[in-house]
């Protein structure tokens, strides 16, 4: 097997592959107005808020030339795709956003659940560790911004700055919220996409269009983005309404009960199912009903195997009814493969690789690129063709470097999937 004293280069990400946003406008548009107007908590937001352009950028704290890059290809997208004037400057000038780079313990020592996260009004950790539990951090008390910062950790996998760096810079710029009802957007909680989508972009676009400014009410803004969506995205206004209903607190609960590290298993799992029968009662289908399925099923995974993948199953048929959630579905093929390179079923494997590893690609995900190749390369070598897995294994571990990180990580998740082989 491959080990990590061989690892190639580390391969990166070109702008490329964008879906369009397919959804009708008049469904946008509540969504629209349901990731301005509340808060993650269900709080509502009395008045819209945004920074005034141009836009000042800078990078602070332990940055790396990797982060940079990947800072200025989202910095571009942002400019072209979502029309947002914002630059970045030098460490050492004033801006409106700081981005800073610290140690992931550092972070989380004072935020324990957060991976990343965003606070106005200020531009430095120190200042975050004076204000953290003031109002001057309270996203509903402004009027507008013209400061905010973003914290980013330093020391994780390329992959995982990355990420943050899209959905914190979306969240300090546009909508504060998440729905879990969308399927096609960094601004949900189920955190399937890596990168910002081409609904991130309209909803930013939308956001920063002249029609609308600092102050304003959910009426107000209620009342203009019908005409708003249907300049910048005509396609939208042909493709039927298919609305969602919101999601309800207890379902919100549950779930984040089911994915609470270090509460006791059992009740994970007895959320976890809460959720899927709360789904199943208001007859919820696509993202919300899926991800219910995928949460029990990771969390069924070490305690009843057979449970695990008839959810994982589930979780699959449901993704598979609709294009707009294929990436959900390759992150369940993880799963599914895991279970038939365990059984020995090495066609098996090499037909989900096949069938979404392209998707992966496609959606900038390196770590789910990496794993699905390399769970190919496992089947390819137990069909007797040891030549073309290796050949294959060594194209995952550049890409490997990038979603995992360190070589220790990468050689983990090759010996993780060379021992499910072997089971």
């Amino acid at each position: 097997m491959t080990t990590t004293q061989s690892l190639p280069e580390m391969k990166l990400f070109t702008t490329g592959f964008v879906a369009p946003a397919t959804r009708g406008n008049a469904e946008m548009a509540e969504d629209f107005l349901d990731l301005s107007f509340r808060m993650e908590s269900g709080r509502s937001v009395a008045q819209f808020t945004r920074f005034e352009e141009p836009i000042t950028l800078r990078a602070t704290g332990q940055t790396n030339p990797t982060m940079i890059r990947d800072l200025q290809e989202v910095l571009s997208r942002l400019r072209n795709e979502a029309r947002i004037d914002i630059t970045l400057v030098s460490a050492d000038q004033p801006a409106n956003i700081t981005i800073e780079a610290v140690p992931r313990a550092t972070m989380q020592a004072a935020v324990p659940s957060a991976a990343c996260f965003v606070v106005p009004r200020l531009t430095s950790w120190s200042e975050f560790k004076i204000a953290r539990r003031t109002p001057q951090v309270d996203w509903t008390t402004l009027v507008k911004r013209d400061r905010a910062v973003i914290f980013v950790p330093a020391d994780v996998a390329p992959q995982e700055t990355r990420d943050c760096l899209h959905e914190e810079l979306a969240q300090a710029l546009g909508p504060l919220n998440d729905l879990y009802r969308l399927p096609d957007t960094v601004f949900n909680d189920d955190n399937i996409h890596a990168v910002l989508t081409s609904f991130d972009m309209l909803m930013l676009r939308a956001y920063y269009s002249p029609e609308l400014r600092n102050g304003m009410s959910r009426g107000e803004v209620a009342t203009r983005i019908p005409a708003i969506l249907a300049r910048l995205n005509p396609a939208g206004e042909r493709v039927a309404n298919r609305p969602l209903n919101d999601t309800s607190r207890d379902w919100i609960d549950s779930i984040e009960t089911a994915l609470q590290n270090g509460a006791p298993a059992t009740k994970r799992r007895n959320a976890a199912q809460h959720a899927i029968a709360l789904g199943r009662a208001f007859g919820w289908t696509g993202a919300r009903a899926g991800f219910a399925q995928y949460a029990y099923g990771r969390l069924q995974v070490g305690n009843d195997p057979s449970s695990a993948l008839a959810a994982f199953n589930a979780a699959q048929q449901i993704y598979s009814a609709s294009p707009a959630t294929k990436i959900h579905a390759a992150h369940i093929t993880v799963q599914q493969a895991a279970f038939a390179l365990a059984a020995g079923d090495a066609e098996r494997v090499i037909q989900l690789s096949d069938a979404y590893a392209d998707t992966a690609k496609q959606h900038q995900n390196a770590a789910l690129y990496a794993t699905l190749l390399m769970f190919k390369a496992e089947a390819l070598e137990m069909q007797g063709k040891v030549a073309q897995g290796e050949s294959l294994r060594m194209d995952s571990l550049g890409w490997a470097r990038y979603g995992f990180g360190s070589d220790k990580n990468v050689q983990a998740r090759l010996n993780e999937i060379a021992g499910l082989a072997k089971r």
